[in-house]
């Protein structure tokens, strides 16, 4: 139901108005809108845009991008440790104290990774922008005294707006002309029954203007025109749309990503909330400045947490967006990349998905299976007068006009037949009935649905011209067989029925009672021939495909037997009402296909299984499709899709073809398996340096590493992990859905970071008592009484552990990034192996350079860095020994 508080004012005013007034009170012109009129009115009243229009990045879509560039929690936590060094450095020691380049790096380190971020989002957004081109409609309008078709985003308040069947709703309008106009409001109702929309009120609604129930004469953006034409006026674009309103509030639906991106940073935060204290606490204890402990132990709370992860992440989700693109794959909202990568059961219908869109009617019968023509009379007329969306089946009925010598005979009996009236197909019914006058005299009542629905409404029967009661069980036994035959066969079957009706009796679908079955339609849905090898493909994947159609259970039976689907156990719709909740949510397990099922029982097994823990993709593309696509972990669709359809999913394939989709899957794997690598290997190594501070502040008498070291260790070490999204990915990495993992990462940060202290530590006590002291004249830190050789041999030690933790950061992202022997049976890719090459040799050379002064580093003598190669080589193999230990625990295989 469309809650009245989203409605916009004008249309619960002039609900019940009069054209006149309206037209009035808008000031439209006598002759229409014009162009000018529309951009006065596109100024008082707003665009009609819901999402992201051109024009706005430099208004409110700039703000918003700096805002998540730049005030996010790591850029907020490094931008308090800048103030804090500025107060420290400049305020409390002095001018002369330092010269605050603690606060100027960090604020380079916030410019830096805010901009990078902020270019790539701007960069994403108008690919998508693009992108999105496809899915823009054209409407009929009145303008300049003409009807003309403009894009819906040119429609203004007080616009005259033509609508047919299959249209969307442009914009919230006043229905002023209809012609048996059904509109399915699933997008903003998620109810699957199409809404008779009429031109007058009735007297509840003009009494009760703001009852959402009553608004029939009233259509709202988004809902789409499934049957008749209409026309009508706008009052209510963009942001003022009820549709606007759902989108402009914060109905945020944590879906796969926001849930385990949650769960990484947790894990973060307890690692911070552990550490910082005890890092607080030992250095003010063993220098005795507190306010420089303060600033330490902030530093190392960054120094944990991967400030750049923000920014990588989103290189990574736009770096598969655009090669999923290429792939006849768009993906609309980038968090649904890992959705893609971590889904482990696809559900789909079978029409398109399985079979061709295309069917072909094959027989057409009385009730015992005999050809009758009578029988695709009928049919043929209830087909061609429904002023709906054409379906499959009335495609094909009506294909039968192109049969040789057809035509004409064809043409005849429609003009013979002049339509009164229809009740469209709703998946109530599920069916569709047509009153029309053969003839002038006689009218007839022409119902057409399924099989089971139409044989509910039936009395009688006809055979050879002759009417019976249907009131014996053989007739209906015979019925039963017939039909059973066709659906074991595999054929869609729909039954046809008529009935004579009085003339002054009123048209509704009350009337479908007592009709005469006349006979059925029998219709072939023949597999696509890359069905079954896509399936195979799909499962190879880990992916399991489950199959939620509407269509007959035995059609689906037989179908799903065909491309390799378990089709031994099946669940109808009428089943799964009966079910409690435990009981369905254990069926979804154990069943891959379920028929004879309305839209909203497609929504009740997808939450079952996302309430089972799986990542849960739906594809479709109809209207009936809608809520099952909202509800989904990741929505698909197809290009041809309705345009609700399409709005509502995350992903779109320009092809419908399961092949198309598995190359997406693989590309969305890729992409997660990279972010992936970045998180684990960046969090480990830094929890292993924070581990290291941990252990020697309460042992050496200064800090081995100060917070602006800390940082910018940081800062070009995620400089360097920016080129991730480029690495190749093993087979081994992709081959089956995974999902963020807080637990995962807490093992591996618990496994990885010590093995990096073990070697810190080595390299303290070697610096502070072999090889500072032999650059320092061979005094021991305690004998030094000189303040400037006191500060060389603290910049010396400082220096050494800088690029220790460099070195061994930046290299062990090739141990690290496979679990197989790095180099040998795997190969990180060539951009990977180029930048992290060079990035050793610049950041070497950067402690070289005059300026290295200004950050407490100094140039350490060539034979340390012969040292620093054995014990980087030693401690890049023992990673990978402990790696391949690691991979083959029984905690590693559960939680992969």
């Amino acid at each position: 139901m469309t809650h009245p508080s989203f409605m916009n004012k004008r249309m619960k005013e002039y609900c019940c108005s009069a054209s006149k007034k309206i037209f009035h009170d808008l000031e439209i012109p006598e002759s229409g809108m014009t162009d000018e009129k529309a951009q006065e009115l596109r100024k008082k009243y707003g665009k009609n845009y819901v999402g992201r229009a051109k024009g706005e990045w430099k208004e409110r879509n700039i703000r918003n991008l700096i805002c998540r560039a730049f005030l996010n929690p790591f850029s907020v936590t490094l931008l308090i440790i800048a103030i804090f060094s500025g107060i420290m450095e400049i305020g409390i020691k002095g001018p002369d104290g330092k010269n605050g380049s603690a606060a100027i790096i960090i604020g380079c380190m916030v410019l830096i990774s805010g901009s990078i971020r902020m270019i790539q989002e701007i960069r994403s957004q108008r690919a998508a922008d693009r992108l999105e081109g496809v899915f823009h409609s054209i409407v009929h309008v009145w303008r300049n005294g003409k009807i003309c078709m403009r894009p819906a985003e040119e429609l203004v308040v007080g616009d005259y707006v033509w609508l047919e069947a299959g249209d969307r709703i442009p914009a919230d309008m006043r229905i002023l002309k209809a012609d048996h106009l059904y509109v399915s409001e699933a997008a903003v109702t998620g109810e699957s029954e199409s809404v008779k929309k009429t031109v007058i009120p009735s007297r509840e609604q003009e009494k009760e203007r703001d009852r959402a129930d009553l608004n029939e004469n009233l259509v709202f953006l988004g809902t789409t025109v499934v049957n008749g034409s209409g026309e009508g006026i706008v009052l209510a674009v963009g942001k003022d749309t009820v549709y606007g309103n759902f989108t402009g509030k914060d109905t945020t639906i944590y879906g796969s990503f926001d849930r385990g991106a949650n769960s990484i940073v947790k894990v973060l935060i307890r690692f911070a909330i552990v550490l910082v204290p005890i890092v607080f606490l030992v250095s003010g204890i063993a220098q005795k400045d507190w306010m420089g402990a303060l600033l330490f132990a902030l530093s190392v709370a960054v120094g944990l947490i991967p400030e750049m992860l923000p920014m990588v992440v989103t290189v990574c989700l736009a770096k598969g967006t655009a090669s999923m693109s290429k792939k006849q794959t768009i993906v609309r909202h980038m968090n649904a990349m890992q959705g893609f990568g971590a889904m482990d059961i696809l559900c789909a219908d079978k029409t398109g998905t399985l079979t061709r869109e295309e069917i072909t009617l094959e027989y057409y019968m009385d009730i015992i299976g005999n050809e009758s023509e009578e029988v695709l009379q009928y049919a043929f007329l209830n087909s061609v007068y429904l002023t709906g969306m054409k379906n499959p089946i009335d495609c094909a009925i009506l294909k039968c006009q192109q049969m040789p010598g057809r035509e004409e005979y064809f043409r005849r009996l429609q003009e013979s037949c002049r339509k009164l009236d229809e009740i469209p197909f709703d998946y109530v019914r599920k069916c569709t009935s047509v009153l029309v006058r053969e003839n002038n005299s006689k009218l007839q009542l022409v119902l057409k649905g399924d099989v089971e629905e139409v044989l509910s409404r039936c009395g009688f029967i006809e055979y050879q011209g002759e009417v019976l009661p249907m009131n014996t069980s053989q007739i209906k036994d015979s019925v039963n067989a017939v039909v059973g035959e066709l659906l074991e066969d595999g054929m869609k079957v729909v039954a046809v029925a008529r009935k004579e009706m009085e003339q002054d009796e009123i048209f509704s679908s009350e009337m479908e009672n007592k009709m005469i079955l006349m006979g059925y339609l029998a219709f072939f849905d023949a597999p696509k021939k890359t069905a079954a090898s896509a399936i195979a493909r799909l499962n190879d994947l880990k992916v399991k495909t489950k199959i939620l159609t509407g269509d007959h259970s035995q059609v689906a039976i037989s179908i799903c037997k065909r491309v390799g689907i378990d089709a031994s156990r099946l669940l109808t719709g009428r089943q799964l009402d009966e079910m409690g909740r435990e009981k369905l949510n254990q069926a979804v397990e154990d069943i891959d296909v379920f028929a004879e099922l309305s839209p909203n029982q497609k929504v009740k097994i997808l939450r079952a299984l996302k309430e089972n823990g799986h990542t849960v993709g739906f594809l479709g593309d109809g209207m009936n499709d809608v809520p099952a696509l909202c509800e989904a972990d990741v929505g698909i669709s197809v290009d041809t899709a309705v345009d609700a359809a399409k709005d509502a999913a995350d992903v779109v394939l320009l092809k419908k073809d399961l092949n198309v989709l598995e190359s997406g899957i693989l590309e969305g794997r890729k992409t997660f398996a990279n972010m992936l690598k970045y998180i684990r290997i960046t969090a480990s190594s830094n929890f292993g340096n924070i581990f290291s501070i941990v252990c020697a502040s309460a042992f050496f008498p200064f800090l081995q590493m100060t917070s602006i070291q800390i940082l910018l260790l940081n800062l070009l070490y995620d400089m360097i992990c920016i080129v991730l999204p480029w690495d190749y990915v093993d087979r081994e990495d992709y081959s089956q859905p995974k999902t963020w993992s807080g637990r995962n990462l807490t093992k591996f940060m618990c496994v990885f970071g010590p093995i990096s202290s073990i070697f810190d530590i080595i390299t303290f006590v070697l610096l502070y008592f072999v090889f500072c002291p032999i650059m320092c004249g061979g005094m021991m830190f305690e004998q030094i009484s000189d303040p400037s050789v006191n500060e060389y041999f603290i910049a010396l030690f400082q220096t050494g552990w800088f690029l220790q933790s460099m070195w061994t950061q930046v290299l062990v992202i090739h141990m690290l990034r496979t679990d197989k022997v790095p180099f040998l049976q795997s190969r990180a890719s060539i951009p990977v192996l180029v930048v992290t090459v060079m990035g050793v040799v610049c950041f070497t050379v950067l402690t070289m350079l005059p300026a290295a002064k200004y950050l407490g580093l100094t140039a350490m003598p060539f034979w340390y860095f012969g040292y620093l190669s054995v014990i980087v080589i030693i401690y890049m193999l023992l990673t990978t020994f402990v790696k391949q230990l690691y991979s083959k625990s029984r905690y590693y295989r559960e939680c992969n």
